[in-house]
């Protein structure tokens, strides 16, 4: 055994950290919120998309290198993904970012509908701007403290692109990329505080390219074969399949490419799908029905099918043991409030939801989800599959926004963000020398997941020797020549 393991050891005596210790940490994590801040909005203007996220990739990983951290980039063969580690022996805490933003929700930090003029099209309408930010926040105050010799071990942050659809953190953990981290923590941006680990939807995601023959719609429309055809029954298909597939299922599609004009038979179409359940076993029934609702397609229409997988992720295996520390920093260190401008700010914004929405002083609650599944999906559930994992939701919008919308992104270019993104960093930070100085609680954290796993063993669900699609991102083009 090192006699770095023996120190960490030997703190088993007392399982609470020095008061001290944990409020330096987060002092630490405070003391950073207007750079981070500045990082963050430049994130939010970058609005860069999964596996392109080249310039949010590049920040944090050059303002981790100053403060010390010993970077790698491009891991897993992804050019945007990062480990970043400072500190040596155990234990090993792991602390997740993020930082894609979605398509077709460019959107000004505005209370109402208004595009960015100069914008790429997406948006920051998770908050992963804030995500990523927060957590290499978190990860300096703490190697503030090993700098200082207070704390021992060795603290981790993972870059992780791309997890709108594209599933980095289950590529970069099939690279071993987690193999001796002994507990991960994450957070998420919301429109409220809450901890408890719920689970999520296990996912599979996949492009169907349908390759067609193109003719004059009109003139020779026999010699055609539409691809358009092809997609639209696949589409038809996958509806008429949710009345047969199991309770909790989810089926989502959309047209990424489906021809340029009315008058000509598309000869190439593309369309994005998703197929999710609570338990990956069941996705992993239902991915080869959905395959087949494409082939139907393409034989009715005498095209071809092209089937570009996209991964997937497993859901969330729950851990309370972490949970529970999580909550109890979230709660103690919970300040939020709204000032003048921002309370003005909410009251134009909740004026686009339509229905009724929480006040907003109930940013000032933490409420607990544990045992609950949410209804959305992340490649975090891979991470809790190998490593105890505990994650936490801060209130960086306005109550009652809807994530993956407009009213998101103009929250995450706001003070009410910054507010609510410290708050992420403080808890992430105090979190983490809570598991440094106590391995009692991380044996007991490995100890649930264990039996939660209940001799299961991790399995992805991705083909066989599948590369990150880097180019999930890109619509589809027909390759000259076919």
């Amino acid at each position: 055994m090192t006699c770095s393991a023996l120190l960490w050891l030997s703190l088993a005596a007392d399982p609470t950290p020095p008061a001290g210790l944990k409020a330096a940490a987060v002092q630490a994590a405070a003391g950073r919120l207007e750079p981070a801040w500045a990082m963050a909005r430049k994130i939010w203007e970058f609005a860069e998309p999964g596996y392109l996220e080249k310039e949010s990739s590049a920040l944090l990983a050059g303002a981790l290198e100053a403060d010390g951290f010993r970077v790698k980039r491009g891991v897993a063969g992804i050019p945007t993904a990062l480990v970043a580690e400072a500190g040596a022996g155990k234990p090993v805490i792991a602390i997740l970012g993020e930082y894609d933003a979605l398509p077709e929700l460019s959107q000004e930090a505005e209370p109402f509908r208004k595009p960015r003029a100069a914008g790429n099209g997406y948006g920051q309408a998770c908050g992963h701007h804030l995500f990523g930010v927060a957590g290499a926040t978190a990860a300096m105050a703490v190697h503030d403290l090993i700098k200082a010799g207070q704390l021992k071990g060795t603290v981790r942050f993972y870059g992780c692109p791309a997890e709108e659809g594209g599933a980095a953190k289950a590529f970069m953990v099939r690279e071993g990329l987690f193999n001796d981290v002994d507990a991960a923590l994450h957070w998420h941006p919301g429109s409220r505080n809450a901890a408890g680990d719920a689970s999520c939807l296990a996912r599979i995601a996949v492009k169907f390219r349908f390759h067609g023959k193109a003719a004059h719609a009109a003139g020779s429309p026999e010699k055609g074969r539409s691809a358009l055809d092809a997609l639209l029954l696949t589409m038809h298909a996958v509806e008429l399949l949710r009345e047969h597939t199991p309770e909790g299922t989810r089926l989502h599609h959309t047209i990424t490419a489906g021809g340029g004009a009315a008058n000509v038979v598309p000869e190439f179409t593309e369309g994005f799908f998703y197929v999710r359940h609570p338990k990956s076993e069941v996705v992993a029934q239902l991915w080869p029905r959905l395959k087949k609702c494409a082939e139907a397609g393409a034989l009715a229409t005498e095209t071809r099918l092209e089937v570009v997988p996209l991964g997937g992720t497993l859901e969330i295996l729950p851990n309370d043991t972490l949970a529970r520390v999580t909550r109890e920093n979230l709660q103690a260190l919970n300040d939020l409030a709204y000032d003048a401008g921002e309370e003005a700010f909410a009251a134009r914004l909740r004026e686009s939801f339509g229905e009724k929405a929480p006040p907003t002083e109930s940013i000032r609650e933490v409420n607990d989800q544990s045992g609950k599944v949410t209804n959305g999906s992340t490649d975090v559930g891979d991470v809790s599959w190998v490593v105890p994992t505990t994650g936490f939701y801060a209130a960086t919008w306005v109550p009652g926004t809807p994530g993956h919308s407009w009213q998101a992104v103009a929250c995450g270019g706001t003070t009410i963000a910054k507010k609510g993104m410290g708050l992420a960093a403080r808890t992430l930070a105090a979190t983490a020398v809570d598991l440094m100085t106590n391995p009692q609680l991380i044996e007991a954290a490995k100890g649930e997941q264990a039996r939660r796993k209940d001799g299961k063993p991790y399995t992805p669900l991705m083909e066989k020797d599948q590369k990150p699609p880097l180019d999930y991102r890109l619509p589809g083009r027909r390759v000259a020549g076919e």
